[in-house]
């Protein structure tokens, strides 16, 4: 049975060093008002902040008044990162079992959470094996280090090969209307079949980043279905990813609480199929085949 978690889960990358800078008691009121709100899955990596932003959310965690079990803590590992922390010559990946072991301990030493509800390989790396990561994942769940496992911005036949040893239930993917790639690569087909629930990153893509003409049909189609549905332009993208039937959990980044707020307001909005469509082929440009 999968760990449960709620249908946004709150991105933490930009809390710390990497976005906001946000002291202890700032992070303390986001994660309450994240509680609140019904978020209550707080999306991490150990390379956030430049291995710093784990640390800093485990020190406002810890003050927080906020029982382990109220919430879900995910984290990721495998990057080695060039930054000021590490003495890494080049950026690479690193998945040998005693290293996923180090990397998830420390992540949870860092977090002060006792054990992750989930552990992601943040990228793929061609030299990863399946059994030295099988090594690791199970050592980690019979230790009671982690309570599922999963992967992050993985391909089919990676993920395919990765789960030949390992009970993979999760796996992080960039998805959102301007990037919905995953919809006919194969790589929700895959998760479907496998029963591997999807979460993604970006959900809002680029809708509010880049001027060109796909950019402008989309805003054109929020435009009228806003005024349909009662609901924002970003809260209609959360929908269109929600709708999809792999039951696809969107990580959202923001850190404005009112922001906050409103999004989990799109897990209540149900898009027609009509209306669905109408927003893939405005971002496609074209009509489907």
């Amino acid at each position: 049975m999968q760990t449960h978690f709620s249908k946004l889960i709150q991105g933490c990358m930009t809390w710390g060093a990497w976005g906001k800078q946000h002291s202890k008691n700032e992070m303390i009121e986001l994660m309450l008002h994240d509680i609140e709100c019904g978020i209550t899955s707080f999306d991490h990596a150990d390379i956030y902040g430049d291995y710093t932003t784990e640390s800093d959310f485990g020190k406002a965690f810890a003050e927080s008044g906020v029982k382990r079990e109220q919430i879900q803590i995910i984290s990721k590992c495998g990057i080695q990162y060039v930054g000021n922390t590490r003495a890494n010559e080049i950026k690479h990946y690193q998945y040998d079992a005693n290293y996923i072991i180090w990397s998830a301990e420390k992540s949870i030493k860092d977090l002060q959470c006792n054990y992750l509800d989930l552990l992601l390989l943040h990228r793929p790396s061609p030299l990863m094996h399946p059994d030295e990561i099988a090594k690791a994942i199970e050592k980690l769940t019979n230790d009671g280090k982690i309570k599922a496992f999963g992967v992050s911005n993985f391909t089919p036949s990676q993920t395919e090969l990765i789960n030949s040893k390992n009970s993979i239930e999760y796996n992080q993917i960039e998805f959102s209307l301007t990037a919905h790639q995953a919809m006919f690569d194969g790589t929700l087909d895959t998760m479907m079949l496998k029963n591997i629930t999807p979460m993604c990153w970006s959900p809002l893509g680029t809708v509010f980043k880049e001027r060109n003409d796909q950019i402008h049909r989309i805003h054109t189609t929020l435009e009228a279905l806003s005024e349909k549905y009662n609901a924002s332009k970003d809260q209609l993208l959360l929908a269109w990813i929600m709708k999809h039937p792999s039951n696809i959990h969107p990580v959202i980044g923001t850190t404005h609480k009112e922001r906050i707020k409103n999004a989990m307001e799109a897990t209540k909005i149900e898009l027609s199929d009509i209306d669905w469509f109408q927003l893939l082929v405005a971002s496609q440009g074209h009509k489907v085949p």
